[in-house]
């Protein structure tokens, strides 16, 4: 017999492993169900809109288009979607960004399967959870002074393992003013070379490698 109160959840992920072992964790409770799965982007809002699930698990990094972009194109057609990023990302950039698009959680692929569920029951609940380690994260770089959209064009330039002088073609601008840039980005991110602000960016989700 289908419990009615069940809280029915959509699952978001490329990788079908994911997607099965999330199906069997939420079949196994009893005041829950899976309601879908979708393996990109463009299906997720569509199954969306099919299914009008209680609870989303999404993935950030999907196929087609990001998680983050799903996130707001479902938050703009129903703004009480209740979503909860599931990922293996945990750069606090990427976890600022989620919760701006208005995610309600979010979880690593690392955690226990318990901790999941207890997520899915109070977002369902109308709260919002964020792990203590991931909100330690992002409280360690509150007070810091974000890249400007330039500054993170050349990091990804850098990167991608092009010299300052490329870099200056590629963008219409001075071989002096991307040096100034390469400043900039290490004073803001406490580095002292190319190589460990690319690091660091990446590890807090401010650029993808």
């Amino acid at each position: 017999m289908m419990n009615t109160n069940c809280i029915r959840v959509l699952s978001v992920d490329d990788h079908a492993l994911v997607r099965e072992g999330v199906a069997t964790i939420i079949n196994s409770q009893a005041d829950m169900s899976l309601a879908g799965t979708a393996a990109n982007g463009r299906e997720a809002i569509e199954a969306f809109r099919a299914l009008r699930p209680d609870v989303t698990l999404m993935d950030l990094r999907l196929p087609d288009v990001s998680g983050l972009d799903v996130i707001i194109a479902i938050r703009s057609e129903f703004p009480d979607a209740r979503i909860i990023v599931l990922t293996t990302f945990e750069g606090d950039m990427q976890v600022q960004r989620a919760l701006k698009a208005g995610a309600r959680a979010y979880l690593l692929k690392s955690m226990p399967p318990k901790q999941m569920l207890e997520t899915v029951r109070q977002v369902h609940a109308g709260k919002k959870c964020v792990p203590a380690e991931i909100a330690a994260a992002l409280a360690e770089h509150l007070g810091d002074q974000a890249l400007s959209e330039r500054e993170v064009e050349v990091l990804r330039y850098v990167a991608a393992g092009s010299r300052n002088r490329d870099i200056a073609e590629k963008l219409f601008i001075a071989e002096e003013t991307v040096k100034a840039h390469l400043k900039h980005i290490m004073t803001k991110l406490g580095t002292n070379d190319r190589t460990q602000s690319v690091t660091l960016a990446a590890r807090r989700g401010i650029i993808q490698l």
